[in-house]
């Protein structure tokens, strides 16, 4: 997805130095009506180099069906990490992706039963469920570590960036697209930078076999 240039690398002269910096702002997220959301999960990321991941292999994430919902609805992670898709409701539940950075089908499984997957290619993944329509989340595969969950308020610190020049994104559900800054991070040093949001109404989309929901909205 080229909006979110997270093929983005590193020039060959760039040297991560021993003494990493910070990037440290707020978010705010505007919803369509022009009304400010508060608590709004936003997950704010750099890019622009590689780093391999902690967990490689290892499910770090977990996105639960509960509810007739996906929750959380927004993780992310680090190409060549996993994501487990525990079912919490006492009904049938269908995983399933048509994103070009990851398809694939987790099938039909029961309440108490878990499934996961692992995701190696960087990109947007938006994962559904074949028999609830209204059930939607996203899963970003990000290149690095550098990547963090805002607060309630909106603020985050993201830590460890070597030193360089950076571009960071700020990623909400049903915005319109990411917000986005370049950055110089100096050794040692903190670099801040705002970001803005406006979120509209949850897209439609189809089950996964290309057709429409039968009896359902495709959300809400």
């Amino acid at each position: 997805m080229g909006i979110l240039a997270l093929a983005a690398v590193a020039s060959a002269d760039t040297k991560p130095a021993a003494k990493p910096g910070r990037v440290v702002g707020k978010v705010t997220v505007n919803e369509a009506d022009g009304k400010k959301s508060v608590g709004a999960d936003v997950v704010v990321y750099v890019v622009g180099f590689d780093e391999a991941p902690e967990n490689k292999g290892q499910v770090v994430a977990s996105i639960e069906q509960k509810g007739k919902k996906f929750v959380p609805d927004l993780v992310a992670i680090t190409k060549e990490e996993k994501v487990g898709f525990p079912n919490r409701d006492p009904i049938t539940h269908n995983v399933f992706s048509k994103s070009p950075a990851r398809e694939f089908d987790l099938g039909e499984f029961k309440g108490g039963e878990n499934k996961d997957m692992s995701f190696g290619k960087l990109g947007v993944v938006d994962v559904y469920c074949n028999i609830h329509a209204e059930m939607a989340a996203t899963i970003l595969v990000l290149p690095n570590r550098r990547h963090v969950h805002a607060k309630p308020d909106g603020s985050f610190v993201l830590d460890g960036v070597p030193p360089g020049e950076w571009q960071v994104f700020a990623y909400a559900r049903r915005a319109t697209k990411p917000a986005s800054a370049k950055v110089k991070v100096a050794p040692g040093a903190d670099t801040t930078v705002d970001f803005t949001i406006t979120r509209g109404v949850e897209p439609p989309h189809l089950n996964k076999y290309g057709e429409k929901y039968k009896g359902e909205k495709p959300y809400p």
